[in-house]
């Protein structure tokens, strides 16, 4: 298992809307790509500074649900393209040797493994890898609530040769020793897949700080020690989800105990557990992920 730390960045959405980005339903985080990318740029600017070694790009709603079908169809691809440039342009301004991760959200909708449809998935997702795949050193396939999507998103990427990242979100209503997809699959059973598929990394993500340790001993136990198939964690900042939850209905508050040194202080934690990349999801912004950089070590 390797152990050398990778900081990714935080979550977009919240972040564009705190700047002032033009910033709304149904679009979410799309509108500024859509209409302000300027302020896209800056977010990506603002989490290199802060000392990211990959940065994602804003493709998270750019699916149907998000900015319409029609639109999807009309302008999906030269978004999907938009975003990759984005963050490639400011990736390679960096003399650190900043990563981009190319992201493929959960396309039917995130939280609801009920919703899943993998015929309805694999044509958006057909779109959002072709035109982001010449920016991207990685494909970043998170959110994801069961194996079936995490299977499928392994299917269509591998084409490309790109590295594959699969990060899952977890049942979060309670911590318990048997950690669980949204779907009730198990971790380790998400761990088995990530070694079926040959990824490079098995993540956790958009849930709770508090279930994270397990799911990262669990993935650990399952891979072993002497894995290449690094272990991530980027958490939420919110309450947990309830489970016919809309996706980005609004925006969630933010727990008072996750300001940047109590989040920092749970990342040394999963750290600890065997997670040798960390980040944040939503709610988690520049100044958590200065915080990691600075208060955990190797």
């Amino acid at each position: 298992m390797t152990n050398t730390l990778l900081i990714l960045d935080g979550g977009t959405g919240r972040e564009l809307a705190r700047r002032g980005a033009p910033f709304r339903q149904p679009e979410w985080s799309a509108l500024a790509l859509m209409e302000a990318p300027q302020f896209v740029s800056a977010v990506h600017r603002a989490y290199v500074d802060a000392g990211a070694d990959v940065i994602t790009t804003n493709s998270y709603a750019l699916v149907p649900f998000h900015i319409g079908a029609e639109r999807f169809a009309r302008e999906g691809a030269s978004l999907a393209a938009r975003a990759g440039q984005l963050a490639r342009d400011v990736a390679d301004a960096s003399p650190l040797g900043v990563k981009v991760a190319g992201s493929l959200p959960p396309v039917c909708g995130s939280y609801r493994p009920d919703l899943v449809d993998l015929n309805r998935a694999r044509p958006i997702l057909d779109v959002l890898i072709g035109a982001l795949a010449p920016y991207i050193d990685h494909w970043l396939a998170e959110t994801l609530s069961s194996l079936s999507e995490a299977r499928l998103c392994a299917t269509l990427t591998a084409p490309t040769g790109k590295a594959l990242w699969l990060s899952f979100t977890l049942e979060d209503d309670f911590a318990t020793d048997a950690p669980t997809l949204r779907s009730g699959e198990s971790v380790t059973e998400a761990a088995r897949l990530a070694q079926e598929v040959g990824a490079a990394a098995l993540l956790f993500n958009c849930s709770q700080p508090e279930v994270m340790e397990a799911a990262v001993r669990s993935a650990r136990a399952q891979l072993g020690a002497d894995s290449a198939i690094r272990i991530g964690v980027y958490a939420n900042a919110f309450p947990p989800m309830a489970a016919d939850a809309e996706a980005n209905s609004g925006l969630s508050p933010i727990r008072a105990d996750l300001m940047p040194e109590g989040y920092a202080r749970f990342a040394a934690v999963w750290h600890t557990a065997g997670a040798s990349i960390l980040g944040g999801c939503c709610g988690i912004g520049p100044e958590h992920i200065a915080a990691l950089r600075a208060g955990v070590t190797n």
